[in-house]
């Protein structure tokens, strides 16, 4: 193998500990496609992790898993900051276990208000449900805690009312804009009223420049690349998934995302069942051929595990748009928010353009040979 420089180790994890959940959400059937409790990773297989900055647990529903607690025990060990992604659902559990572990994180999915929120995720009560564990939480001094809405053609007018009430709560808000993906076993999930929904997106990014928080310029500017993912543009930073981050399914394979689709590509990295040590899957040559297949996917998936660290990583561009952003409204430019920013930090130009279909059915699906463009590792 060609000798080059060695990456550094991740520093951002998701685990997704169980597909089983007890929604039924619109825009996700992985309910319909539970994993079996029996085979999913266990606590013991999470001690191979590195040292890392911030995990993710997600599902399906996490606290599905009788084994949580000690789950998050052992990755308190590894990461510096551990949140776990819930419906909110499972109140005592989800109290119990913040009882036991008040540096935790929670984020409680939320789609809207109250009947839409219900509607969309399948289950009546699950807006009070949500809210009250939320308020439960802060009362026990949980600081990282918030909610997060997954926009789609049906919900986004509710989204500037569930920022003001995050708000209100003194809560974290976060925003996604939903896909597909072999994870959501979905392939129509499309956002069809374009124009109403990049509207709502607008006003909710002009709140957020208004704010003395430079947290909040960053997620306008994440915002904006929603609206350029609804608008089918190619990502304004790149994907850099599977360097700084990676996602662990419950059976233990390692993916650089969870926004692969089988139609397009997805390829494992490894699993981490396989390796005595993390380095081994890490370097290893497979890991190394997913990451030459990110930089050529053409899918423009703008998702917060994959945007944020490029994100941090290349700053200048978007405190740049920030402050260019804030000046026009200033000026009283108000079609400061309909140029997307392209900007070019030497990335793959094949990599998040939807107009790249040099596919072939399997090995090399982008039409290139990815030993060609291997990362070289040091010995």
């Amino acid at each position: 193998m060609k000798e080059i420089i060695k990456m550094p180790l991740p520093t951002d994890v998701s685990i997704i500990t169980t597909y089983r959940c007890q929604m039924r959400c619109k825009m996700c059937n992985i309910w319909k496609y539970p994993s079996d409790a029996q085979k999913e990773i266990s606590p013991k297989d999470l001690e191979i992790l590195p040292s890392l900055k911030f995990a993710n647990v997600t599902g399906g529903e996490p606290f599905q898993r009788r084994d949580l607690d000690d789950i998050i025990s052992v990755l308190f060990t590894k990461a510096k900051r551990v949140v776990i992604s819930t419906s909110g659902w499972h109140y005592d559990k989800i109290v119990k276990l913040a009882e036991k572990f008040p540096k935790i994180g929670i984020r409680v999915s939320i789609e809207g208000l109250s009947q839409r929120n219900d509607e969309l995720r399948g289950r009546a009560g699950s807006f009070d449900n949500g809210i009250r564990t939320l308020l439960k939480l802060r009362s026990l001094g949980i600081k990282d805690i918030g909610f997060g809405i997954t926009v789609s053609n049906h919900n986004s007018e509710d989204m500037l009312w569930l920022y003001k009430l995050a708000k209100e709560l003194r809560m974290e808000f976060a925003t996604a804009a939903f896909h597909n993906s072999y994870y959501f076993h979905k392939d129509d999930n499309l956002i069809t009223n374009k124009d109403t929904v990049i509207g709502h997106f607008k006003d909710l990014i002009l709140e957020q420049l208004k704010e003395k928080c430079p947290k909040s310029w960053g997620r306008a500017f994440f915002n904006l690349g929603l609206i350029n993912y609804i608008n089918d543009g190619k990502r304004m930073l790149p994907c850099e998934a599977g360097l700084a981050n990676f996602f662990i399914e419950p059976y233990g394979d390692v993916y650089p995302c969870n926004g692969l689709e089988d139609g397009i590509w997805k390829e494992s990295m490894g699993n981490i069942r396989d390796f005595k040590r993390f380095e081994d899957l890490w370097y290893s040559e497979q890991a190394i051929r997913v990451r030459d297949l990110v930089r050529i996917c053409p899918k423009n998936c703008w998702m917060v595990g994959t945007a944020a660290p490029v994100i941090k990583k290349y700053f200048r561009h978007p405190a740049g748009w920030v402050l260019g952003t804030k000046l026009r409204i200033l000026s009283k430019r108000m079609d400061c928010l309909d140029k997307i920013p392209y900007f070019n930090v030497g990335q793959n130009p094949l990599q998040g353009d939807l107009n790249y279909s040099r596919m072939t059915p399997h090995t090399d699906q982008f039409g290139v040979n990815p030993d060609e463009n291997l990362l070289l590792i040091e010995e």
